[in-house]
């Protein structure tokens, strides 16, 4: 009886902790490409260019979503920051793929499901503005 108590103990910790959430806010390499709750950067999975010209990203985050409501989610956010759905398309295992444009920026996002998590991938490159030259 004693060690059944124990392994509901230590199943209980378990599941608290995996409970968890991060406090910290979601990096988004884009001021206006919102990234929903839940979901965290897998920094490892992730690429960031920049350029004194163009800045581009290749950005992957996690999170334990229901995939099919993450697209909704991720579609009603995107187009309340102003950017423009184009298509949705459906690959089998490679997920759901949006995408969206905005102002000549193009911005695509990938939706998929892994084994324990769902998986985010937000491609997404634009032009940067040069510096003006100062008059002397």
């Amino acid at each position: 009886m004693r060690t059944r108590a124990l392994v509901l103990v230590a199943i209980a910790l378990l599941v608290a902790a995996c409970a968890t959430t991060s406090s910290r806010p979601v990096r988004s390499e884009f001021e206006d490409i919102p990234v929903p709750r839940g979901l965290s950067l897998a920094e490892g999975r992730s690429t960031i260019i920049e350029s004194p010209t163009v800045k581009a990203a290749r950005l992957v985050y996690r999170g334990r979503i229901e995939p099919q409501s993450l697209g909704v989610a991720m579609r009603q956010t995107l187009e309340g920051s102003g950017w423009r759905h184009v298509s949705t398309s459906h690959a089998g295992d490679q997920g759901t793929i949006q995408v969206y444009e905005k102002g000549g920026n193009s911005l695509q996002v990938r939706i998929w499901e892994g084994w324990w998590f769902t998986y985010v991938e937000l491609t997404a490159s634009r032009a940067v503005q040069p510096p003006t030259a100062r008059s002397q």
